[in-house]
């Protein structure tokens, strides 16, 4: 079917919005809803998509031959209820990706951290030398976007999202397994549900590479395993680091790769590069072979993910990081790396929680990691797709957290804050809608 009439619930979402892309690519017509406007709905707007954000079932088309829809848009949503009624086909974004990669070769890369880098890194190494769909949660700094997309792809790369157990509708060539903390309990319930849905999505896969510390959760008859130790079969090391610069020296099993040099900052990022050379040398299917040279100035040239690491000021007497960090080990390795990058200097984080339900369940994890800034700062917790739960708070969450420099402050009062009491270096971290302050808190600082 060409020129499709094609309606999404939740259209502004990281993946949603790659798929809408696609869709306008492929010459459908696209309409959509969301609660608020952003610049990536600004961004569909201009490339032909049809968005409003009431939820009011007159903006709806006639004739829309399916609905693609999110999770985070609850059942109770007005249009939600209207396709139903009217019998519209309707697919949540992970069955409508499943579909479209099972077309051709895949690589999908799966985790409770590290996936959209490492994501984004084999995207950077294969295009546009080979022709790729790539679906990316993050916007990809090389490409100033989250949907890679050559003509006639050859093979498709897509970040495999756990959440409500999305990633099984995925049945890739390569699975990248790069983490497996317990995350997402509202769905899970324990970390081993969670790890047996990780179990599974390895198994729908060809080839999985995972890392060494969890491969062992990992029964596969082809798994290739990545790290740091002497058990990986693509082994870093001898790392010489700096501000922004890490250079690393790669065994693999064809061979030495020496002087690696990736602009970023982390042991973390070392291991997501090498997640990312393992899975596109073990992909074989669509016949790419990548040379040594060819991956040493990739990874020279890999810009980052934005709200990764992501520098907005880098002055003599300021340093402003943004990272979307969310989950306690995430957090733990982001302010281990800026700790480590800048010894001395005095770090301030801006934490606001994303989900009632996790600020909860990870409450002691939070209150820890948070602990390792000079100066505390958390905003309001971001609910997301969930109700209040009496109790939980930011409020409750600083009471948990043993430091002398703590406090929560509502997002206008941030930026005079700020002004009044300056760091060394500022970090701001979450999930929710903090993003939108980075561009306000850059520009007054």
């Amino acid at each position: 079917m060409t020129n499709k009439r094609i309606y999404f619930l939740g259209i502004g979402g990281i993946g949603m919005s790659a798929l809408a892309q696609y869709f306008l690519a492929e010459g459908d017509s696209i309409y959509g809803y969301d609660l608020t406007p952003s610049p990536i709905t600004d961004m569909l707007t201009t490339k032909g998509a049809v968005i409003h954000f009431d939820d009011n079932c007159a903006h709806i088309p006639e004739n829309v031959d399916f609905v693609v829809y999110t999770p985070a848009v609850p059942r109770t949503n007005a249009e939600f209820q209207h396709f139903i009624q009217k019998g519209t086909p309707m697919y949540k974004r992970s069955q409508v990706l499943g579909h479209i990669t099972e077309r051709m070769p895949s690589i999908a890369v799966a985790g409770t951290h590290g996936k959209t880098t490492t994501t984004s890194m084999v995207c950077h190494l294969l295009a546009p030398e080979v022709s790729i769909a790539g679906f990316i949660g993050g916007i990809a700094k090389n490409f100033d976007d989250n949907l890679v997309l050559g003509e006639h792809p050859v093979m498709a790369v897509a970040e495999a999202d756990e959440y409500d157990r999305s990633f099984l509708t995925l049945h890739p060539s390569v699975a990248v397994i790069t983490s497996m903390d317990a995350d997402h309990l509202d769905i899970y319930g324990t970390r081993e549900q969670l790890i047996d849905a990780f179990r599974q999505f390895a198994s729908q896969a060809r080839t999985v590479v995972v890392e060494e510390s969890i491969e062992h959760l990992i029964m596969h008859p082809h798994k290739i395993v990545y790290g740091m130790g002497d058990r990986a079969d693509y082994r870093a090391g001898n790392l010489r680091t700096a501000p922004n610069n890490i250079t690393f020296d790669l065994h693999t099993p064809a061979g030495e790769i020496s002087s690696l040099t990736l602009h970023a900052n982390g042991r973390y990022n070392v291991l997501n590069a090498t997640a990312a050379i393992a899975a596109v040398t073990e992909e074989t299917q669509a016949g790419i072979h990548l040379s040594r040279e060819h991956i040493l100035e990739k990874i020279r040239t890999f810009a980052g993910v934005k709200r990764r690491f992501d520098y907005i000021l880098d002055r003599e007497d300021l340093v402003y990081i943004d990272d979307y960090a969310h989950h306690p080990e995430e957090m733990r390795s982001f302010i281990t790396a800026v700790r480590n990058t800048y010894p001395g200097k005095r770090i301030c984080g801006v934490f606001q929680p994303h989900l009632y339900s996790r600020t909860r369940d990870f409450a002691p994890q939070f209150a820890e990691v948070l602990a390792l800034l000079d100066d505390i700062i958390l905003l309001p917790i971001y609910p997301a797709r969930e109700k209040p739960i009496p109790g939980i708070t930011s409020e409750w969450l600083l009471s948990l957290i043993r430091h002398p420099s703590k406090r929560v402050l509502p997002k206008e009062e941030l930026l005079p804050y700020l002004q009044a009491h300056r760091p060394d270096v500022l970090l701001t971290i979450g999930a929710g809608d903090i993003d939108r302050l980075v561009k306000p808190l850059g520009e007054g600082l």
